[in-house]
């Protein structure tokens, strides 16, 4: 589902994909049309509502593709940064998520796929974006819920600010996030910009469905997002 965004690296590949169906918006001249970052499919309604981060006023949009980032700039040059290197498992201690990722592409209409339903405990990365750790801002999508209950981003509503984040990535490090804020987005009105603009530092955007369910229309009404950045190593 943004201001500087991180340069691009031509020694890293990028990567592929994104959570839930939407709205699309063009970001940027350079940004792919993405498609709102929603995700659509959480139906299950019988295990009450997942845990709620208070309702922040906001609007969605494409995130940035990592060939779009521009170059650090000098004030961004000491921050904290990672090479370009695939996620490879997210562990949020917190709320005891410990999932495997799995790369999300654009279909035929350029709307960003959402994880498989049918694996409540996998986490999807917008591969053609930021690696997580890398500069820039890094999407990273699950659901909520799905016809079989709980997901893996259930209690995302429910982290707090300096909560931390560990995603493993393919080249055997990993990157380490502090959470700066929790928010709930009407998906009507969702802040493209801020979530997916672009970014000097290191930062990582947690995204899944949030709010009322809509019985109808078979779909939350809101995105919860997790704003967070990369802590330096230790």
């Amino acid at each position: 589902m943004q201001d500087p965004a991180p340069p691009t690296d031509k020694s890293e590949p990028p990567a592929p994909r994104r959570v839930s169906a939407g709205k699309l918006m063009l970001i940027a001249a350079t940004a792919v049309l993405l498609g709102v970052l929603m995700i659509k499919h959480d139906l299950t309604t019988d295990s009450g509502p997942p845990p709620q981060p208070m309702p922040a006023a906001a609007q969605p949009s494409a995130p940035p593709t990592a060939a779009s980032s521009a170059s650090p700039s000098a004030s961004s040059a000491g921050s904290p940064a990672m090479r370009r290197s695939p996620p490879v498992r997210i562990k949020i201690p917190t709320i005891k998520v410990d999932a495997p990722f799995i790369g999300l592409n654009l279909n035929g209409s350029g709307v960003l796929e959402v994880p498989p339903a049918a694996d409540r405990n996998l986490a999807g990365w917008y591969a053609d974006g930021v690696t997580p750790g890398a500069r820039g801002n890094a999407i990273v999508l699950g659901h909520v819920d799905t016809m079989m209950g709980p997901a893996v981003f259930w209690g995302l509503g429910s982290l707090k600010p300096g909560d931390t984040v560990e995603i493993a990535r393919a080249d055997g490090s990993v990157a380490r996030f502090a959470v700066d804020s929790v928010e709930a987005f009407p998906k009507d009105a969702f802040p493209d910009e801020r979530v997916y603009g672009k970014t000097t530092d290191a930062q990582l955007r947690l995204i899944t469905c949030g709010g009322v369910y809509d019985k109808k229309a078979k779909d939350y009404k809101d995105n919860v997002v997790v704003f967070a950045h990369l802590l330096p190593p230790t």
